[in-house]
């Protein structure tokens, strides 16, 4: 198609051919860039930009008849800002590129980049699900310095190395999106395909991808779709069409808008939506080769209100939407993982696809959160139900152990009038003993039950009161209780077979067989195929009395070795060092098992055992 434009009023026709290159957004090409944008109620499209000197009407783009427009643009060139001039009947809108992969700030130009990158990340294999550690990462918060601008990527790759040697091989970064500001939680996406520009922007982003894998770190991003913005939104009414007051193409136009954050929730309807949004999930994956999606509040792409069981109210088009983008990543990148935070139990979401689920490979779980903070936090032991606690180690999607992600602190969890775990235990006090005991419960309980781990950034050194977005983590507190930090690895190295003797950690069984709830006690029992070395017995006392010597069930006969006990006071001066000891289970029926044996175990403390290979 070629269309005919008066560039200005007073000047001779000329015509105009659409781009010949494929892809959206801005395509750099020997000599020139490609254009391509979507505004189907647009009269007319010009780019404007440094390579024209800002003319809003010298470079029209032309319509591809299907909402699309297009053109070659010799001359513009990598590093040339740019906006798109739509035109709508007398409006002249000047906007950022929708598909921009750079931006000068939330609110000012889009930037031609270069999407070429030397990666050295060759040998990298994205671990799999049962070996996977979680590390969730604020990147303006991580490695910061109080007062001034917020922190950034390549200050984050300073900490690489010391995550490494934590033992957390997958670290989760929250959004790290174009947002409004430098100072946010990140969402509040205004422009999804760009990075950050005060984090550093792509290339930044680029390194620390690349740094992280090569020490064997896999890197997964938190999205944001269930809505966008609300401020520095271009993509609001971008071609200048609305109905009812509300956003135009990009959003819901209807009683769908609403979210709890803005009514800027994507037309999951339109198919040029979902492609936009499947666009970006893939250039996640595959330009900046992250190894997994963490989805922000799906049940919010599914239902108006986020609700189960509530056929009135679901967004059909946001199932399907889910549902075709994991189907395409499983087709494309099935090592990769796809995790929804969607907190309403809902089986269907990590359900398999030909069994008609939405395809998640995980979901977070907050029946186990819910369960292990009120186990751990409240002041009286009379006030812990260790069969909810049973319950939180059993809970699992379809069978699979696999489709949960567990932690006690997270973003959410340790702020919105939540603190961290030692704070909540002792307010203003989260050094002190019983704080400093019980939130370690809480961390043995994450490391030890079924699921795949996670775990908050500062977690593993006492960070403390909650978590906002311009108070960075105090990284002297590293020194301050390297002890908590070196049970921290410790539990790390348990849960991943470090020593190969606990492979029983890595797997799908458990069996919850003891349940003491009048002295507060639980036992239960991990493992894949049984044997020395892959049976792990975990005894967690969440009271504030030991026992030299406590009766248990065991799987086998013979010795059973300490493998960690959280009581141990290298891990603070004010641990009991309670007489954990090597035990010998004999025959002899308890707890439903063949044999039991005796053990020792601190007040507030977890003690692991497995048999040698």
């Amino acid at each position: 198609m070629t269309t005919t434009v008066n560039l200005e009023q007073g000047s001779a026709l000329i015509n105009v051919l659409p781009s010949v290159h494929p892809g959206m957004g801005s395509m750099p090409y020997p000599g020139g860039t490609a254009f391509r944008v979507w505004a189907p109620f647009a009269s007319n499209v010009f780019v404007a930009g440094t390579f024209n000197n800002w003319s809003d009407a010298s470079h029209p783009l032309v319509s591809e008849g299907n909402g699309y427009w297009s053109a070659d643009v010799p001359g513009a060139g990598q590093c040339d800002q740019y906006k798109y001039v739509i035109l709508n009947g007398t409006n002249k809108l000047w906007r950022i590129d929708p598909y921009a992969k750079d931006v000068t700030s939330s609110a000012g130009n889009t930037v031609i980049v270069d999407t070429g990158f030397e990666w050295s990340d060759e040998t990298y294999r994205t671990p799999p699900w049962n070996e996977m550690v979680i590390y969730e990462m604020h990147i303006g918060t991580f490695n910061d310095q109080p007062g001034g601008p917020p922190g950034n990527l390549n200050q984050a790759i300073e900490k690489l190395p010391y995550l490494r040697e934590l033992g957390i091989n997958a670290i989760q970064i929250m959004p790290p999106a174009e947002f409004a500001g430098g100072f946010s939680w990140g969402y509040n996406p205004s422009n999804i395909f760009a990075v950050e520009s005060d984090y550093g922007g792509p290339k930044s982003l680029k390194k620390l991808i690349n740094t992280a894998h090569r020490l064997g770190i896999a890197v997964i991003f938190d999205v944001v779709y269930n809505h966008l913005g609300p401020k520095d939104l271009d993509l609001w009414q971008f071609d200048g069409w609305q109905e009812n007051g509300k956003g135009g193409i990009y959003f819901f136009n209807d009683w769908r808008s609403p979210t709890p954050w803005s009514e800027t929730r994507p037309d999951y309807g339109r198919s040029e939506v979902r492609q936009y949004l499947r666009d970006n999930a893939l250039m996640w994956l595959e330009e900046f080769r992250i190894d997994g999606l963490r989805w922000d509040a799906t049940a919010f792409v599914r239902n108006v209100y986020g609700n189960n069981n509530d056929p009135a109210n679901d967004i059909a088009e946001g199932w399907v939407m889910m549902r075709r983008i994991n189907h395409e990543i499983h087709g494309r990148q099935p090592w990769k993982i796809s995790i929804a935070e969607d907190l309403r139990n809902n089986s269907w979401i990590t359900k398999e696809m030909n069994d008609g689920g939405v395809g998640f490979n995980a979901q977070w779980d907050g029946s186990f959160v819910y369960a292990i903070r009120d186990a751990i936090i409240p002041p009286g032991d009379e006030r812990r139900d260790m069969y909810m606690v049973r319950d939180a180690i059993y809970r699992r999607y379809n069978t699979n152990a696999f489709e949960r992600v567990i932690y006690t602190e997270s973003h959410d969890e340790v702020a919105n009038g939540k603190a961290r775990v030692p704070e909540e235990i002792w307010p203003e006090q989260p050094g002190s003993y019983f704080a400093k005991k019980r939130s370690t419960l809480g961390a043995a309980l994450v490391f030890t039950s079924p699921g795949i781990p996670m775990i908050f950034q500062g977690q593993e050194f006492l960070e403390d009161e909650w978590f906002h977005d311009t108070d960075p983590i105090d990284w002297q507190k590293k020194e301050t209780y390297s002890g908590i930090l070196l049970m921290y690895r410790d539990l790390i190295r348990l849960r991943r077979n470090w020593f190969n003797s606990t492979r029983g950690l890595r797997a799908q069984y458990v069996s919850v067989h003891h349940v003491n709830n009048k002295d507060k006690i639980i036992a239960f029992h991990r493992w894949e195929t049984g044997g020395p070395g892959d049976d792990v017995m975990v005894v967690v006392n969440m009271a504030n009395r030991g026992y030299q010597s406590y009766t248990i069930g065991f799987p086998r006969y013979g010795l059973w070795k300490v493998r960690f006990n959280s009581d141990w006071d290298g891990y603070s001066k004010d641990f009991g060092n309670h007489f954990s000891y090597d035990t010998s289970a004999h025959v002899g029926s308890k707890d439903g098992m063949d044999y039991y044996g005796n053990v020792g175990i601190g007040p507030y403390s977890a003690v692991v055992f497995s048999q040698d290979d």
